[in-house]
């Protein structure tokens, strides 16, 4: 077995891993942002390799094409609309799961040889925000931290970020660190109680957009208390006296925190030198994101706590290329190489380099801009690679509206059926991780390759080459003339080095000589060099801007809802949807409610929840919780139209944008929520994969087929017969039982002696054991004893699951509990579970906690 060494595919850390074309799949010793170690996500990569689903072939209105029909047909409709109605016309909408030569080989063809910038990225939902903070504040887009910083820091301050789930090995980075130093502390700043707070030594719960608040309050407690560094900020800084101006005019109780909080916090804060303020979507994802990013970042200046090591403020990147697309001018307001639209020498200098016939001269449209420009007819033509925005976006019904008002639409995607894909005219089958070849960027400006350890399958071609070739026939065959996609990267480095004279952080000389098959991790600049060590920035006087900034008026709604992630999904499940193992943690959408919302709308445990605003409305399925504040809502964005009839959040998600960032504030939506009554509830086990059109159905593979969690408006006529249709088998025994006093039917179908289909179904949410139901498929059990729906004696029934890297349920958990378990290192001794990725932690110390004080009462 060979090990190829490449990079995860999933979020901004980067994590090295060695893997094999069998799906064995391991972490990296030797790189540095892991050393090994890999989320539940990353483990579970063997798993998503397969090919079930995927796009092999060129397509043209739904019919197969060969691959010169298809990009003949792309570079003419792309030709013709710009002829007939200029460059502005035209958009590409690309995603940080491109490769940096992807991304490069894009922003090229569209900036310089078609001549605008309408080229904008999934990235512009992630981290935009950070990107136009950091240029106010440094001068140019610079993350001036590392991962290190993290572990060497006395206090690190989590703000927006649910680190255990979102970036799970740098929260055992972290973890590791706070245990080896027991003085480190460590903060959360979160409207919610996350798997992430249990790590932290205080959590504060933040109102929505209450950042800029806390964050003024404490550059005014820094002056009141003489923490300023007045030597650093007369020397190195501008603005001090606008930005501490404004802070002192806010009032730190709209940041929903009471005084005490706030007093021990900015106490905490200003009396540890050695601090790190990391920060995410909770910041980013905002109306007023550009003004939290300043807001932290002016603490930092104020005190001279950056560029040092363990201390710093730190941008946590959601893609693995998020920081790579930011290098290569993917955002539709910057050029190449950390490069100036706006600056007509940087413009000159690139289409010099590129020896292009135009240069686009404006800024583009970004991400919620180009949709509205596709909705009202400016965008005759639109390509979309690797991302599906009829599903990512804010007011996602109306994204796919837009889309489908697009006269002309062509997608690059390695899956097949997409939300995004049925809109399109035409389908280009790309590569995907491991069978690509190229480069990425980590969160800490780390460039590893992602390496081919798997054959390009049937006719799928890297997604550098799909643009040079429609490149090519758009009459531009010199410039796009690569022959792999070491070629593309050499080339953004030498433009790199033709731009050197321009004052820039972006520094590549590194990579001058590199030999590519051989490239390992390496962080730019220089390995292991921080930036603004010297005091020097990049605004023309050398100095950072402190930036004068005011608390935002705060959402006035009966219900607030918050999107993220959950811990074992990816983005809109392409990928991580194909693994059993990571869908039976949470396989169904649902809406977290503080117990007191939930008792005042009536909602049960298992009961669903509509929610609905003038952009849409949804289902979901209630999480009953304390960890949400009472009239705060959270829900995740993973699930698609494909895999639930009315689980796509970001369907009710206004698409309001930060101004200066253009960043949407998917974190804040208002919204009603009710009680759905359906008329029944039902749990659907099958070995072919099952397509309901039913009121509410959320589907899921299993490790014997798919499952399905239903709901309908009305009863069927025959159950039977919706039982076949449900199921998709219209052939084998049927067996069907029925309760007249509980309304209850339970029904199985059999094939060949063995059971290929379960259903039951109740008038209320249906109680049963849908992991000893699942485990039935595909076995010799009689449809009587199937219809009990529980395991044989033989089979002991795990329980839901809780880690997923080891597939550990609660059943399980709680046996080992009952033998003597009394700690989750015992408990990881005894079942694995927590012992990779470390994220079921908290969920493993609650169930512990909970089972030891029955048990001590009993």
């Amino acid at each position: 077995m060979t090990l190829t060494r490449t990079t995860c595919p999933y979020c901004g850390v980067g994590c090295g891993v060695l893997a094999a074309a069998d799906g064995t799949i391991k972490g990296d010793p030797d790189h540095p942002a892991n050393f090994g170690r890999l989320c539940s996500k990353g483990a579970a990569l063997g798993e998503t390799i397969d090919l079930d689903g995927r796009l092999l072939h060129p397509q043209i209105n739904g019919v197969r094409a060969n691959w010169d029909t298809a990009l003949d047909m792309v570079a003419q409709r792309f030709s013709d609309a710009i002829a007939q109605h200029g460059p502005e016309s035209v958009a590409f909408y690309a995603s940080g799961q491109m490769l940096i030569e992807d991304y490069y080989v894009a922003n090229k063809l569209m900036k310089g040889f078609i001549g605008a910038a309408n080229i904008d990225t999934n990235s512009r939902l992630c981290m935009a925000s950070s990107v136009a903070g950091h240029k106010r504040a440094f001068g140019t887009d610079t993350v001036p931290g590392t991962y290190e910083d993290l572990e060497q820091a006395d206090l690190v301050v989590l703000v927006g970020s649910n680190l255990a789930w979102c970036h799970p090995v740098l929260h055992q980075r972290i973890a590791a660190a706070k245990q080896a130093r027991p003085h480190m502390r460590i903060v959360n700043v979160d409207p919610r109680r996350t798997a992430t707070t249990d790590l932290a030594d205080v959590h504060l719960r933040i109102a929505p957009d209450g950042d800029v608040a806390l964050f003024n309050g404490l550059l005014a407690y820094l002056a009141e208390t003489g923490k300023l560094d007045k030597a650093y900020t007369e020397n190195h800084v501008n603005g001090l006296d606008a930005a501490l101006a404004a802070a002192q005019a806010s009032d730190p109780a709209d940041s929903g925190l009471n005084a005490r909080e706030l007093a021990d916090f900015y106490a905490l804060w200003a009396n540890t030198p050695k601090v790190v303020t990391a920060y995410s979507q909770g910041v980013n994802q905002s109306v007023c994101g550009t003004d939290k990013v300043n807001a932290i970042l002016n603490c930092h200046l104020a005190t001279g706590r950056i560029g040092k090591a363990g201390m710093g403020p730190f941008s946590l990147t959601g893609q693995p290329n998020a920081m790579g697309g930011r290098e290569v001018g993917g955002l539709a307001n910057m050029l190449a190489n950390h490069l100036e639209i706006g600056n007509e020498a940087h413009r000159s200098a690139v289409q010099s380099f590129w020896q292009s016939p135009t240069i686009c001269t404006k800024p583009g449209l970004k991400a919620v801009d180009l949709f509205e420009a596709c909705a009202n007819g400016q965008i005759k033509a639109l390509w979309v690679i690797s991302t599906n925005p009829a599903v990512s976006l804010p007011d996602a019904d109306g994204v796919a509206a837009a889309i489908a008002n697009v006269p002309f639409v062509v997608t690059s995607d390695i899956m097949e059926k997409t939300d995004t894909n049925a809109l399109a005219d035409v389908l280009l089958p790309a590569t995907g991780w491991g069978e690509k070849d190229g480069t990425v960027t980590n969160s800490e400006r780390r460039i590893s390759r992602q390496r081919a350890f798997l054959p390009a399958p049937a006719e799928a071609r890297p997604d550098w080459k799909i643009i040079s070739d429609v490149a090519k026939r758009m009459g531009f065959s010199g410039a796009f003339s690569y022959g792999s996609s070491a070629d593309v990267f050499a080339e953004y480095v030498a433009l790199d080095q033709a731009a050197s004279a321009f004052p820039r952080d972006l520094d590549l000389s590194i990579f001058a000589d590199a030999d590519y098959a051989k490239m390992v991790p390496t962080q730019w600049p220089r390995n292991g060099a921080r930036f603004f060590a010297n005091g020097q920035y990049y605004h023309p006087d050398g100095k950072a801007q402190m930036v004068a900034v005011t608390s935002p008026v705060s959402l006035n709604s009966r219900f607030t809802l918050n999107t993220g992630r959950n811990r074992d999904q990816w983005h809109t499940m392409t990928r991580t949807g194909k693994s059993a193992r990571l869908g039976a943690h949470l396989a169904e959408p649902y809406v977290e409610m503080n117990p007191v919302d939930a008792a005042a709308l009536g909602a049960l445990p298992g009961a669903l929840i509509a929610l609905q605003n003038s952009r849409g409305r949804v289902l979901m399925r209630a999480l009953i919780t304390p960890r949400v504040a009472q009239g705060a809502l959270f829900a995740p964005m993973h699930w698609t139209r494909q895999r639930s009839t009315a689980g796509t959040v970001n369907s009710v998600m206004t698409p309001l944008t930060d101004p200066i960032s253009g960043q949407p504030a998917l974190k804040a939506s208002a919204v009603t929520a009710e009680v759905f009554k359906a008329k029944w509830y039902g749990f659907l086990a099958s070995i072919l994969e099952p397509d309901p059109r039913t009121t509410y159905a959320a589907v899921a593979r299993t490790n014997t087929g798919w499952q399905a969690e239903l709901a309908g408006s009305k009863n069927p006529e025959d159950w039977e017969a919706e039982a076949r249709l449900l199921t998709g088998q219209a052939e084998g025994d049927l067996s069907l039982q029925s309760d007249a006093a509980t309304g209850g039917v339970r029904i199985a179908i059999t094939q060949g002696g063995r059971i290929t289909g379960l259903l039951f179904v109740s008038p209320n949410p249906v109680v049963v054991s849908r992991s000893a139901i699942i485990a039935l498929i595909g076995t010799d059990t009689s449809a009587l004893a199937a219809l009990a729906g529980r395991n044989a004696a033989d089979r002991p029934d795990p329980g839901a699951t809780v880690c997923a890297c080891f597939d550990v349920g609660r059943n399980t958990l709680l046996a080992a509990i009952a033998g003597g378990a009394s700690t989750v290192a015992a408990l990881g001794d005894a079942t694995c579970a927590g012992t990779n990725c470390g994220s079921c932690k908290p969920e493993l110390a609650a169930l512990l906690d909970q089972t030891l004080q029955r048990m001590a009462a009993e």
